[in-house]
Formats: C-alpha cells, structure tokens, sequence
C-alpha cells in the first residue's frame, strides 16, 4: 500500500511535467510536439485514476471485512442482552413524562409499577441505537 502512494505521487509528478512541457511549446512548430506531451500525460492520468481505482476497492474490501464482523457482533450481543432481560425491567420512567407513550415504552417489559412506566430491553436498545447514530453522525460532521 505504501508502494503505491509512492507511485501515485511518482505519476502525478510526471503529469505535472509533462502539461508543463506541453505547455512550454507555443509555436505553430512544436504543436505535433506538444500534442503529444499531452496524450501521454492523459495516458497516464489514466494510469494513475485506475490505481486509484484499485486502492479504493483493496479499501473497501478490508473495511467490508471488519464491517460485518462488527455487525455479527453487534446482533449477537443484542440477542443475548435480550434473553437475559427479557422480563426484566429496564428502567422506569414517570407517566407525567411520557404521557401519550407509556403503553408503547413498557411493551413486553412484564412488570407495571403505578404511576411509572417500565421500559423493556427491545425498546431500550432501539433507543440507544438511534441515539447513538445520531450522536456519530453529528460527531463526524
């Protein structure tokens, strides 16, 4: 990978030189000349996009990799959290709070205290995935 940061700097200096050159032949004399300093500098603008190319894809490749083992286990871990919690109440939180919400926020979380609301484990990991998100994508802003 270092090789071809190297060889990508290498080509972009040749481009340089070579538009350079081209450049440099103004004369009616030297168009043939210049013209072709330009079709090799294209050529190899090509070159250098195509490693680029091929950079990005070894990129995505290894980050696809690690991607999907962070998925597998993410997804575990929630499974997991969600059978040991599953009838377990999470937190609780005041009706006053929540008023319209209450019934939707104690979902599956099997317990009902008077004038609070239980939150499950399905709804607490919803919650705090979304939140999470949030706070990344605002992060990397």
């Amino acid at each position: 990978k270092g090789s071809m940061s190297e060889l990508d700097v290498q080509l972009r200096a040749e481009i340089r030189q070579l538009l350079k050159e081209a450049s440099s032949l103004m004369q009616p004399s030297t168009f043939v000349q210049a013209a072709k300093l330009r079709r090799m500098a294209a050529a190899k603008e090509k070159e250098l996009a195509k490693n680029e190319e091929m950079h990005d894809k070894d990129m995505k490749l290894s980050f696809g990799t690690y991607e999907k083992l962070l998925t597998i286990s993410k997804v575990l871990t929630y499974v997991v959290l969600i059978l040991w919690f599953w009838k377990i109440p999470i937190t609780t939180i005041s009706d006053q709070l929540v008023q319209p919400f209450g019934k939707l926020l104690s979902w599956r979380s099997g317990a009902y205290l008077k004038d609070n609301v239980v939150v499950g484990i399905i709804l607490w990991l919803i919650v705090s995935t979304r939140v999470s998100r949030f706070i990344c994508r605002k992060v990397l802003e």
